[in-house]
């Protein structure tokens, strides 16, 4: 299997993230407000959220939270690639083609890796997406950095890890479902050898709808599996003691915390809502799954050929 400059994954993953994340934060954001236990009454149906956030605090309402993820969205989508074929190649013995199982045991693995990155960042998101105000963010990231560390240290950043790292087992799925389907169409395909290009470095000639549904599926699969736990972690994370509501002007309300942790967390959340409530929010996701995927690994792939000698 040839290697593939490191610096080349990087930065073609780094691209395909910035333009997948402007796909995906509306829908993201709305998905949040659905998530959220004390936010999520105020709205009826997916599209009335989309419609009442707009109303109530204009367009970029929609965006809000997208700050900390953009800032941090070329690091982050480029070391998911990076890292994924870092643990693909961890497995290989020789230059043959990877398994599936093998495809998806490197997903995982950079799932639980990017974890330790992904949780702070999602945190500022999340309670940024939670302020109701209009504008892009009411109270800027150094300022939410800054109160989560005074009140809580620094484990404080990294609320909900557990559970974002259980979420993100999800890349086994979404790698398994990318080289899966793409292998499938190929092998169909006159001309094309079923060789997928994630894993072949020299494949750089499968079609762009091919691209399409491989990255769609990817989407798809990815989120289906382990969305429970990203519920869970969206209830974690967007918790807040009276003194960061105060700053934050967000009308989360705490008391007798029941989301203190993983476990509390889906005691509760099954209590109050059985198991329908683990798939709040799962329309939004799906929505927005399968075109930021297909714009994803399209444009990953497009950036690659275009880098690659």
């Amino acid at each position: 299997m040839p290697d593939l400059d490191p610096t080349t994954d990087f930065i073609a993953g780094t691209t395909a993230g910035i333009v997948g994340l402007l796909i995906a934060h509306p829908f993201d954001t709305v998905k949040v407000r659905l998530q959220n236990p004390d936010l999520s009454s105020r709205y009826h149906s997916v599209s009335h959220a989309f419609a009442t956030i707009i109303r109530e605090e204009r367009f970029s309402g929609l965006y809000k939270g997208i700050a900390s993820p953009l800032a941090t969205c070329a690091f982050m989508n480029g070391l998911v690639f990076a890292s994924y074929k870092f643990f693909l190649k961890a497995q290989m013995v020789d230059g043959s083609t990877p398994s599936l199982t093998e495809v998806a045991i490197a997903g995982s693995c950079c799932g639980v890796a990017m974890s330790f990155f992904a949780t702070p960042i999602e945190l500022i998101k999340i309670r940024q997406q939670n302020m109701l105000e209009s504008g892009l963010g009411s109270v800027s990231v150094s300022k939410l950095i800054y109160t989560i560390h005074r009140e809580h240290g620094l484990k404080g950043l990294f609320r909900g890890l557990t559970a974002t790292a259980f979420r993100d087992l999800g890349y086994g799925a979404y790698f398994f479902g990318y080289e899966a389907t793409s292998r499938y169409l190929t092998s169909l395909s006159p001309g094309l050898n079923g060789s997928t290009s994630l894993s072949d470095s020299s494949q750089r000639s499968i079609p762009l709808w091919i691209l399409f549904v491989s990255g769609g599926v990817a989407g798809v699969l990815g989120w289906l599996p382990t969305f429970p736990m990203d519920v869970v972690k969206t209830r974690m994370q967007s918790t807040e003691t009276a003194e960061a509501r105060s700053i934050m002007r967000s009308e989360v309300t705490t008391g007798d915390n029941p989301y203190r942790t993983t476990i509390s967390t889906i005691q509760h959340s099954y209590r109050t809502g059985g198991a329908g409530g683990f798939f709040r929010g799962l329309s939004p996701t799906m929505l927005r799954a399968i075109p930021v995927n297909m714009a994803t690994f399209a444009v990953y792939e497009t950036v690659v050929g275009i880098l690659s000698p």
